[in-house]
């Protein structure tokens, strides 16, 4: 319950977690991709470009963008080893130093997390479905990944696969205490619509890097690729409120089939009662009638 990030102190600051330029396969320069976030009204971004060779291993350092209404963390892709079905890891890593270090040849993914975790980054796993990870994949990177990609906006034009909430259920129902985060994975293609799809809204006391790195470290965050949630209770009883933008339905599930729904024209508070929910958390769903949803953090009862 801790994880709730609603009686938090501060406010929420909307941001992109994974975010690509011309330092490896974006079409927009640093400045640009910066600027185009902050004029449609997001609070930062981590520009996170991939961390290989052949791009000369960039880490872009965009303080220089950074204003009193906007502001950025430092990141990249990480990509060495290969996953259990042979493809090269993706691994996204918020708030590195500047100075991180390239892989060592033969380094794997699961060594070159741990080096990302040493240097205070917070690791997610970067959109399983679109390149099939399996759970053995996950479970190798160890227990301190702070979170799972569920939702990834370029991968909905480039093999319509943006999901991962279903390995992410299953690992959830494992017992497994990730977080989970929607990014837009932007690269600004000509040929894809990768720009505003998803990203996270961070309840941090400051618009300042370390705050919002450590308020994504301890789960402080939902996310959205539309909606806005703006508070949930679990009270005594497991009575759990929901209050949020005008919707369709409001979602709690659970594990297994479990789940409960309030629906209606415009919805925009719902109470459930989890009595009778068997499994040790819940998680909400809002859905508005255009399809945007935005979604909890799991919580644990």
């Amino acid at each position: 319950m801790h994880t709730l990030p609603f009686d938090k102190p501060g406010l929420f600051y909307k941001g992109n977690l994974h975010t690509h330029s011309t330092l490896s396969d974006g079409q927009l320069a640093p400045d640009a991709i910066c600027r185009l976030y902050a004029e449609l009204g997001y609070d930062f971004i981590a520009l996170t470009d991939h961390f290989m060779q052949q791009y000369n291993f960039p880490l872009a350092d965009t303080r220089a963008f950074r204003t009193e209404t906007f502001t950025t963390l430092l990141g990249a892709e990480l990509h060495t080893g290969q996953t259990e079905l042979g493809q090269l890891w993706h691994i996204l890593a918020v708030g590195l130093p500047l100075d991180f270090p390239p892989p060592p040849p033969g380094e794997t993914g699961p060594e070159i997390t741990a080096r990302a975790l040493a240097a205070g980054a917070y690791v997610a796993v970067a959109h399983p479905a679109w390149y099939h990870l399996t759970e053995a994949d996950i479970l190798s990177l160890g227990a301190d990944v702070h979170a799972i990609e569920i939702y990834n906006g370029t991968s909905h034009d480039h093999n319509d696969a943006p999901d991962s909430w279903y390995i992410m259920d299953v690992l959830t129902e494992r017992g497994y205490r990730y977080s989970a985060c929607a990014t837009d994975d932007t690269h600004a293609r000509s040929n894809r619509n990768d720009v505003g799809l998803g990203w996270v809204h961070v309840k941090s006391e400051a618009l300042e890097p370390d705050a919002l790195l450590a308020a994504l470290k301890a789960g402080h965050y939902y996310s959205s690729t539309g909606p806005e949630i703006f508070d949930i209770q679990l009270e005594p009883g497991r009575k759990l409120t929901v209050r949020c933008s005008p919707a369709e339905r409001i979602f709690i599930v659970g594990a297994g089939w479990q789940a409960q729904h309030a629906f209606g024209n415009g919805i925009r508070e719902a109470e459930f009662d989890l009595s009778k929910f068997s499994g040790p958390y819940c998680r909400v769903i809002v859905r508005h009638t255009n399809g945007g949803r935005a979604w909890s953090n799991p919580i644990w009862f």
